[in-house]
């Protein structure tokens, strides 16, 4: 029994360890084939690597089974006392029949590896096949582009084609990268002549898109010939305006300008000859202009019969005159269709029959012009000119300026040149001043019926809106001792029963109150408004509140939202600079302040006077210089002329605005780029022992006068005239100026 119970003990191991074999083998290789399954209906390639890392591990475990059942063999063939059980022989049976099934999988192995390996070629072979189709489609498509570009006397490229220099074109080598890979991808850059070479990836981004120079020598197509410089008519000055009719008396936006327009006729015709007598205005070059108020189609034209505020219409109207006058051609547009039309806007680039030298717009539509010509934009950003009439400062003007110091206005942040917005009055020295004109003179018959009409004890209100005469009781009691009141406001206004109004009426009847009366009654808004200088273009003075505190974005709700952080100090600051005994500035308030002007407005008698600026053939003369002379396109060249160049050092916490004014100037950011650099500093008194570059103040050019170290400014649009700061000392461009013209200087015309 106990031999019995030997063997069975001796037996046992061996038993264990077949089971043992038996379970892992069956478990490696269906792992092995459920994995090769899943690679070949996954992966390909991968299919061949991992089939032969899978049978390379299957190999050395066989070899490791074999190896452990020699060792049970061997273990059960050691000599003893007792004989090898019979079902031994049936094992080494089945190790064997195991041993030839194992050279079987062996086999399958080495037959999915070379089905692999025949997969493979075949994919190479497709691959390389399908490269061939695709060269075989580039050169067809190659040498339709390029038969193409060679058509229509276009120029033949040089297959080098060697790049122009790239100043003032900083983004054009991305460019040029971008297009080189992605030229296939718009249907829009082969129908433009794009072929994929260098030569029509850069005609295409210098002359439809604008981000590169122009190749020399090349020739601009045909079609597009009578749009450069070089291809317009001369400008004549024009004497009428009945051809701007048909495109102003059938559209309903531009009804209250085209009535201002034709009242003016004469006046302007009048102008135009005058200052063609002095100035030679034969040498110029008729402009494309647009022209494209948005804001005032967008309702201000609607409420302008209504009482509604005029001075944006005004002097879009004179705009639109003076440009006619002056001899352009104009385009005028008052919706996205129109200015869709106009610009040749469709889904890919325009492609213009008449491109604009000038462009003409508000802010809201520079915003609809920027989002219609999308990638277009910047070719026609130098050319545009915003309308602005309270004027945008360059700190509110950098979009990251303005909001690293959270200069928020939805009117900002619109990354032009500062000059480039156009101000209705000359406020702010950082933008141009366009104007408008004083509408103040009459027809022959209405003149010579005032001239029986005496001036009378009488006050005409500056006040169109019931609104405005709110809480101004007091103040006009004060008037109404001394002289009758009349207003044109809505009838429906509830206003002092002593006031004689005479409802909402055309200029020309405002013009003819005003010559009858004594004294122009403002009530402290609409700020900076046109009227106050017909008032006195009609011999009227002007009695002008004085606003405390000033008014600004930082503490009045009018402002919030205006780009600018500038104090009004009365309703017209301009006129108030006019002085007395035009104008007298009072606190409204002070019911002593006020008698003492009525006082001195009474016991006086004044002619007409009207600044240069505001007549007709005063804007004739600044509009035409800033079309000839104002550029915003190329970095030559130098307007105005450095030599009205003067320097001045602005102390601490003061402006270069405040600094030029106060000798006789006016601060010209034209020139600060002249200005920052230690060497031109130099010629000027300033000595910079040392320097840095930086962007960090707006106040730069400027220096620290204890050490001596000069900062300058490192982009162009942080230039300004009107921040100061207390730790520097700003070194200031001033020039001199017209009188009564304050736009140009002296050697500007």
């Amino acid at each position: 029994m106990r031999k019995i119970m030997q063997t069975l003990w001796r037996i046992l191991p061996v038993l264990l360890g077949m089971c043992f074999i038996w379970s892992l083998t069956y478990f490696i290789l269906r792992k092995a084939d459920q994995e090769d399954i899943n690679v070949m209906c996954h992966n390909k390639l991968r299919l061949h690597e991992k089939g032969r890392m899978e049978t390379n591990r299957s190999e050395d475990i066989i070899k490791s089974i074999d190896k452990f059942a020699d060792i049970l063999l061997n273990i059960v063939e050691l000599p003893g006392n007792f004989s090898h059980p019979p079902p031994l022989n049936d094992y080494k049976e089945e190790l064997t029949a195991l041993q030839i099934k194992i050279e079987a999988m062996k086999e399958k192995a080495q037959m999915k590896d070379d089905m692999v390996k025949e997969l493979r070629s075949d994919k190479l072979q497709l691959q390389q096949q399908l490269a061939h189709l695709e060269e075989l489609l580039k050169l067809q498509a190659m040498e339709k582009k390029v038969q193409q570009v060679k058509s229509d006397d276009k120029m033949k490229e040089d297959e080098n084609c060697p790049l122009p220099p790239m100043d003032g074109y900083p983004d054009c080598l991305e460019k040029l990268k971008w297009m080189k890979d992605m030229w296939r991808s718009n249907p829009c850059y082969s129908d433009h002549g794009v072929n994929g070479s260098l030569c029509s990836n850069l005609i295409y981004l210098s002359e439809i898109e604008h981000w590169c120079p122009k190749l020399p020598g090349r020739v601009i197509p045909s079609t597009l010939v009578h749009n450069s410089e070089g291809g317009l008519d001369r400008a004549v000055v024009r004497d009428t305006l009945k051809s701007l009719d048909p495109s102003l008396e059938d559209r309903r936006d531009f009804r209250w300008i085209h009535r201002r327009i034709r009242s003016m006729e004469k006046i302007w015709v009048e102008a135009g000859r005058s200052l063609s007598a002095k100035y030679d205005l034969t040498d110029r070059k008729a402009k494309h202009i647009l022209v494209y108020p948005a804001a005032v189609a967008g309702g201000i034209a609607r409420d302008a019969f209504r009482g509604g505020p005029l001075g944006e219409l005004v002097q879009w109207s004179d705009l639109i005159s003076t440009l006619y006058i002056l001899g352009h051609h104009l385009h005028l547009s008052a919706s996205i269709p129109d200015l869709k039309s106009f610009l040749g806007i469709s889904d890919c680039p325009p492609r213009l029959s008449v491109e604009p030298n000038l462009i003409y717009t508000d802010i809201v539509g520079l915003k609809e012009i920027q989002k219609a010509l999308q990638t277009s934009w910047i070719k026609y950003k130098c050319i545009i000119r915003v309308l602005d009439t309270f004027g945008t400062e360059p700190d509110f003007n950098h979009p990251t300026w303005a909001q690293k110091h959270n200069l928020m206005s939805s009117f900002g942040r619109l990354n032009l040149i500062p000059m480039q917005f156009y101000t209705m009055f000359p406020h702010t020295p950082d933008n141009t001043f366009l104007g408008f004109v004083v509408q103040h003179q009459l027809s022959s018959e209405e003149t010579e019926r005032l001239k029986s009409i005496r001036r009378k004890n009488q006050a005409l209100v500056y006040g169109k809106r019931a609104d405005f005469w709110q809480g101004k009781e007091a103040y006009l009691d004060i008037i109404h001792k001394y002289l009758e009141i009349h207003g044109t406001v809505d009838n429906s206004a509830s206003i002092p029963s002593y006031v004689k109004n005479h409802g909402i009426i055309k200029g020309t009847e405002v013009q003819a109150l005003l010559r009858q009366s004594k004294v122009f009654v403002g009530l402290s808004f609409p700020y900076e408004g046109p009227a106050p200088l017909e008032a006195i273009a009609n011999g009227c003075a002007v009695l002008n509140p004085r606003l405390h505190p000033p008014q600004s974005s930082l503490n009045t709700k009018f402002f919030n939202n205006k780009p600018n952080i500038r104090e009004v100090t009365s309703q017209n600051p301009y006129v108030e600079a006019i002085g007395e005994p035009y104008v007298f500035t009072i606190d409204m308030h002070n019911s002593t302040d006020v008698e003492r002007a009525l006082t001195a407005i009474l016991n006086q008698s004044i002619e007409p006077y009207l600044p240069y600026e505001f007549t007709c053939e005063g804007m004739l003369q600044r509009v035409n210089v800033l079309i000839e002379k104002q550029d915003f396109c190329h970095s030559t060249g130098s307007w105005p002329p450095l030599s009205a160049l003067q320097v001045v050092k602005a102390e601490a916490h003061t402006s270069c605005k405040q600094a030029c004014q106060e000798v006789g100037l006016i601060c010209e950011p034209a020139f600060f780029p002249h200005l920052n650099s230690a060497n031109n500093l130099a010629k000027y008194s300033v000595d910079c022992e040392t320097s840095e570059i930086s962007d960090s103040h707006i106040v730069f050019p400027a220096y620290r006068n204890s050490s001596k170290h000069c900062m300058f400014q490192s982009d162009p649009l942080l230039f300004s005239c009107v921040r100061s700061d207390h730790s520097f000392i700003r070194i200031c461009p001033c020039r001199d100026y017209i009188k009564d013209q304050i736009a140009l200087c002296k050697a500007c015309i």
